[in-house]
Order: C-alpha cells, then structure tokens, then sequence
C-alpha cells in the first residue's frame, strides 16, 4: 500500500448487515468495494427476477443506498416501497430503478453504475455475479430446500448451501478488486443466505483466499433461527471454512459486550440468541480474536454499530495493509 493511495478495503456479505457497516466505513478515506449477494429470490427482488430474468436488485439497492452522498429525502424516495393494490405493490422504488437501467443498457453492471452516478455513491458497489442465481440448501436430512427465502423457514438444519447453475462467472473487475485489497472484511450479515452466497460464486471464494490481504470476519451479534440455532463463534468460522475449503480467514471481530436480559427477552420468540464467542476454539481455528463493545441498540433491538466496527476495520487497514 503506497503512501500517495487510499487503503483499498473489500466488503462481502448482503441483508442488512453489509449497509450497516458500510455506513460507517465511508466516512474513513477507503477505497471501497462492496461485493453484494444476488440470490435474493423474496419480495419485489424476487419477483422482477422472475420476470427479467436478470440478478436480484434488492441487496444491491440497501447498499447503493448506504454508500450514496444524496440528501437524505433522494435517498428516501430510492428506498420507497409502494403500499398500493395494483401490481406496484410492494415494489421498491430502487429496484425498478436498477430493473429499468438494465433493460436500457442490457446489462446489470451497467445499470448498478449508472444508478452510482445519479446517487454520488462513494466507492463500487458489485454484484457477486451478472445473472440469475438460485441458492439451494442441502440439509441434514438429504432433502433440498430452494431459494433463499424459504430456507430459513425449513425446519430443518442445514448441512451446506450451493448455487445454480452450475456455470457461474464471477466478474473479472470483482475478481481484480479481491486480488488489489489491501483488506477484506467478510459479514455481517445472515450466514448461509447473505455471506455464503457470495462467496460460492465459483473463482470468487477461492480469489478471496489467494488474495495476499489479510481477511477478517465481522461475527454476528445474535444467532438466527433456521440458519444459525445455538451456533458459537466458531460455529460460524468453521462453516465458512467447510464451504470455501480453506481456512483463510486470519482474524475475527466479536462483541464482548454483555446483552441485557431485558433485550434478549424481545428475541426469545424468534429463537435468538447472543452469539456466544468461544476464545479457545477460535484460538484452535488460528484466529486473532478482536474482541469489544461492537453493538448499540435501536428501538430495543441488537444493532452492529457502524462507527466503531467502522473505527476498527480502519485500524486494521493503517496497522497491517497488505
């Protein structure tokens, strides 16, 4: 990293999790590269996949919208959702903006950089493929559970995740940006069906794990019901390890906050839990453990917070480079 260029920074995850962090890391002087999920098949997302053809726009439209330098009543009206009873209910805004741009340029890239234009979005914002992709899960009981938005309702525990179609290309600037980074962050965000999907694009994974850049995984804050029941801090890492076979995660970011009892009470019906970070097994993992106060709360709920996850993935990137 030299001394006359921004620390380059690769981000890789979808949901809500990768706009949070997102938010507070553009506020540092990076150069950003958000690599975003598109097997998004719920919703608005899901149905203008249907009829397009084209990738999921919903995951693109958060982070488009966390990375963009608008006033904040533009960036309102892109994040719209339509309350109606004709067929624009239930449609972002965003995304039938991203939907129109393809169909004019013909290409989803293209229209995910011509929306960065018109909202000043600071850094790249990349699908983690430019076609439709079907996430599938495999489950412990043989049987396969498809689309993203149902597996978390399946009832059953997850034995691995996989894409189709078989034929995926990752995008050769993505694939540029991973092997330049100076850091790469993966998470948060939910385990199998915003992180792993990702990084499955096949050349994308095994990318990350060549990449000379240190690589951290930001842990999650609570488990999650169909995805993540009981699940430790190693839980987490050893599957990212079993699906990219390789262990190339360097370093962890966990919260070692207390969660008050009060707050775990709202999460108890959703099965929910804080994610226990269980220092020796990471340590076996090889991890360097960070560990601190990484949350803050919003209406009673468990949040990341931005600017201080944001404050220590910028000390990471000053201390180590590449």
């Amino acid at each position: 990293m030299s001394d006359n260029k921004q620390p380059r920074i690769v981000i890789i995850g979808g949901g809500t999790g990768l706009p949070v962090l997102l938010r507070g890391i553009k506020k540092y002087p990076v150069d950003i590269s958000a690599i975003v999920t598109v097997a998004d098949d719920g919703g608005s997302s899901g149905r203008i996949r249907n009829e397009m053809n084209i990738p999921s726009p919903g995951d693109i439209r958060n982070v488009l919208a966390a990375l963009s330098d608008v006033e904040p009543l533009f960036e309102q009206m892109f994040q719209h959702r339509f309350k109606t009873k004709n067929e624009l209910s239930g449609h972002s805004l965003g995304n039938l903006i991203i939907a129109a741009l393809t169909s004019i340029t013909g290409d989803f890239v293209h229209a995910i950089q011509e929306v960065s234009k018109v909202l000043n979005v600071r850094g790249e914002v990349l699908p983690a493929a430019n076609q439709s992709v079907i996430l599938h899960a495999e489950m412990e009981d043989g049987s396969i559970v498809s689309g993203e938005s149902k597996i978390p309702f399946s009832g059953k525990k997850i034995k691995r995740v996989f894409l189709t179609p078989e034929k995926i290309s990752p995008l050769p600037h993505t694939l540029k940006a991973i092997e330049e980074a100076d850091l790469i962050v993966i998470g948060p965000g939910s385990l199998y069906t915003s992180i792993l999907p990702s990084l499955l694009v096949p050349g994308l994974g095994e990318a990350v794990c060549n990449a000379s850049a240190k690589k951290v995984y930001v842990c999650n804050l609570m488990t999650q019901a169909g995805e993540t029941l009981d699940f430790t801090a190693s839980d987490h890492v050893k599957v990212l390890i079993d699906h990219m076979k390789n262990a190339c995660i360097d370093k962890i970011l966990v919260n070692n906050q207390e969660i008050p009892v009060s707050i775990q009470e709202r999460y108890r019906e959703e099965l929910a839990k804080p994610v226990i970070y269980d220092v020796e097994a990471l340590s076996q993992l090889g991890l360097e453990i960070i560990s601190d106060r990484i949350l803050t709360y919003e209406d009673g709920y468990i949040r990341h917070d931005t600017n201080k996850v944001a404050s220590i993935l910028y000390s990471l990137l000053k201390s180590n480079g590449k």
